[in-house]
């Protein structure tokens, strides 16, 4: 067979981004079509595709005992798989015109075009990383990659000094508070919020507050880092704050994430509000019929507010992916959008929230109703009972579900999925009260805690 004829008749698919959204996209639509249909090439900047960003916290605390226990597909299985998956490789610049993207060799330098038919665009999102002056002093670091994990740890281990400073106290900034502790650090966490987790409401932030206080950590809120203070030999002393200064041997950037779109900005592709890209339902760039995109570069559709909203989370990406991989194919696949589900842990406790917060259903203009109600994991006499407080929002009238959020101890975290499920049925909470749920006294009192807060929200709408 005339091997340059193939070439000629198949469509080259080309992905920007080796990690979820990408390498999902393109292992779908490598199941869907083979190589004498679809030629698939994948660029990615880094060292590593498909590994998991969120377990680098349990690789650096030490419950993750290898770095490569985190990769669920290495890169020669991509290629085993017929991916053309070139890494170290950094897309400079996309030609939607004419169809290609400039890529670089970080390690050569050397610059070449490459051509598609369909592109994917999986980015992901970048660290926020504050103008401040120190911020790049050694001993700084942001947690986005497995890079950026590996050159923490080695830097914990060469380390003198056991303080620790945590910038910011969102998801990572809290997991990675837990992580040097694990490593035997004193860590303090700065925080601009009044308290930690801003995803959560503030009064169940403050339960948050207390536990990361009861595991030694040292929290400063309402408090914002203006400078990073560096010794004679460059390397980190302290952090200030308007108001203090705080001696750190290690600082860690746990501020948030951007959407990483600069590529797509300076191609003309559509942004929306956050920054991200804006996609339909199949995930394909709007206004144009061969680009898709997936990941934390995207913004999604919140299903309870309407808006679109950018969440960057694993979970959404490798759906993403999925998605993207089965249009590219030929099939057809929709993603309808989110409900802001999301769970975490400090030591032993759960924090999970899903839906709207308070001031979220403000800034879109819901009227609500809000009830918190403390109860047991399992029924309170059998032993391992653990506390649980649970917030449930309603709309006000109608008992429209709007948000709940969790924290507890063992087996409260994943209770949030009930919440998740109503939220995607738009259900009301009169009518989650008669949910069907399971019971037994090792799992659950008779009625399940976030029953007892459906019960409660429903009188309150109906009194309201």
């Amino acid at each position: 067979m005339d091997m340059s004829r193939v070439r000629d008749v198949r469509e080259r698919l080309v992905v920007i981004g080796g990690d979820a959204a990408g390498m999902s996209a393109a292992s779908q639509a490598r199941r869907m079509k083979g190589p004498d249909e679809l030629e698939i090439v994948a660029f990615e900047r880094g060292h590593f595709t498909s590994y998991s960003a969120c377990g680098i916290p349990y690789w650096v605390g030490g419950d993750v005992e290898e770095r490569d226990q985190l990769i669920a597909r290495t890169p020669q299985e991509h290629r085993d798989r017929g991916i053309d998956l070139r890494l170290r490789t950094e897309v400079m610049a996309i030609d939607v015109d004419r169809q290609r993207v400039r890529a670089r060799d970080l390690d050569s330098g050397d610059e070449s075009w490459t051509s598609y038919d369909k592109l994917v665009i999986a980015t992901g999102a970048r660290p926020i990383r504050p103008d401040m002056p120190g911020v790049d002093a050694d001993g700084v670091h942001g947690v986005q990659t497995l890079d950026d994990g590996q050159a923490l740890i080695d830097t914990l281990a060469r380390t003198r000094g056991r303080r620790a400073v945590v910038v910011g106290a969102g998801y990572i900034g809290v997991e990675m508070a837990e992580a040097l502790i694990r490593r035997g650090y004193e860590v303090t966490v700065v925080n601009r919020g009044r308290e930690p987790m801003s995803t959560l409401d503030p009064d169940m932030g403050r339960l948050v507050h207390r536990a990361m206080e009861g595991l030694g950590i040292t929290m400063v809120n309402d408090a914002e880092v203006t400078k990073v203070l560096t010794g004679e030999d460059g390397r980190v002393r302290a952090v200030v704050t308007e108001d203090a200064e705080y001696p750190a041997d290690v600082v860690v950037l746990g501020v948030g994430v951007r959407p990483e779109t600069s590529l797509a900005k300076a191609a003309g592709l559509p942004l929306g509000g956050h920054g991200g890209l804006l996609t339909d339902l199949g995930m394909r760039v709007r206004g144009h019929e061969n680009i898709w995109a997936g990941g934390d570069c995207v913004e999604v559709l919140d299903l309870v507010s309407g808006q679109e909203r950018h969440i960057p989370l694993g979970t959404h990406a490798n759906k993403h992916g999925q998605i993207i991989g089965m249009n590219v194919g030929g099939g057809y696949a929709t993603f309808p959008g989110v409900v802001g589900t999301a769970v975490s842990k400090v030591c032993d406790l759960e924090i999970a929230r899903t839906g709207l917060r308070e001031k979220d259903a403000r800034r879109v203009g819901l009227r609500f109703e809000s009830v918190t109600v403390e109860s047991t994991s399992r029924a309170g006499y059998y032993p391992g009972a653990s506390p649980m407080t649970v917030k449930m929002l309603a709309e006000s009238r109608t008992g429209r579900l709007l948000g709940v959020q969790i924290v507890g101890r063992e087996g409260a975290g994943k209770r949030v999925d009930i919440a998740a499920v109503a939220l995607t049925a738009g259900m009301t909470v009169e009518r989650m009260t008669a949910l069907d749920l399971g019971y037994a006294p090792p799992f659950s009192p008779v009625w399940d805690p976030v029953l007892v807060a459906a019960r409660k929200a429903a009188a309150k709408v109906r009194a309201s």
